[in-house]
């Protein structure tokens, strides 16, 4: 369909989300506008409100279109895979959309979409066998990497001289010596959030294995968090 067409075809709430989502993922959250959204649809500002009441309308039903394009589990597919699998594809539709875990975090209550994932995602345990007390404390224990994302404890720094770079690992590992070690200590890459080049990929992998890993032996141990009150 040509461009013009499309500027001429009506406006639609979809349509206003869908525009909304490519546009932000071109110019971040905090530069989206309703104005800028208005100039990219070819349209007025006040004919977005029509379709949705204000900005913080607008981005909700863009983090519900984006929860949207994560992959639903196949059908009869075991609780540990079934998870593994909803988990990574939401780690992919993130890292798409590298504004939407902002826009998650930042909301009072979670979306439809959202409340719609993480009740499937609950569902994958309790039809794995896991007790509604343990998968209470799986939920907290996955926290927002159930969503394909996760607040690492080490932040890569802005991309600095190698010779300067150096310097600073030097009296890194002179101040503190056990960080400076472990960051030496795994294979990098260069664009990363964990740490000056870790491989972010493999992070959020190994961590959501070993989280897996854990459940499964809770759920063999029937563990039940009523030991607590003893």
């Amino acid at each position: 369909m040509a461009e013009s067409t499309l500027r001429r075809a009506p406006l639609s709430r979809d349509r206003v989300l869908h525009a909304a989502v490519s546009l932000t993922d071109v110019i971040g959250i905090e530069s989206l506008s309703m104005r800028k959204l208005a100039q990219d649809l070819g349209v007025v500002p006040m004919a977005l409100y029509k379709h949705v009441a204000n900005k913080d309308e607008l981005v909700g039903g863009m983090v519900d279109v984006v929860v949207a394009e994560i992959d639903p589990p196949e059908h009869g597919t075991a609780w540990k895979p079934a998870v593994r699998q909803r988990v990574l594809s939401a780690r992919r539709t993130m890292l798409r959309h590298p504004w939407v875990s902002r826009a998650i975090e930042t909301r009072q209550a979670p979306t439809p979409a959202v409340l719609a994932y993480l009740d499937s995602v609950i569902g994958m345990f309790r039809a794995g066998g896991f007790s509604a007390d343990l998968t209470h404390h799986v939920m907290h224990a996955m926290g927002s990497r159930v969503l394909g994302f996760t607040q690492e404890l080490f932040t890569s720094p802005e991309p600095v001289d190698p010779a300067v770079h150096a310097a600073a690992a030097r009296e890194l590992a002179a101040a503190y010596p056990n960080v400076a070690e472990m960051a030496l200590a795994a294979a990098h890459e260069d664009a990363s959030i964990v740490g000056s080049g870790c491989d972010d990929q493999f992070e959020f992998e190994f961590a959501l294995e070993l989280l897996l890993d854990g459940f499964e032996r809770l759920h063999e141990r029937r563990w039940t968090s009523a030991a607590r009150a003893r």
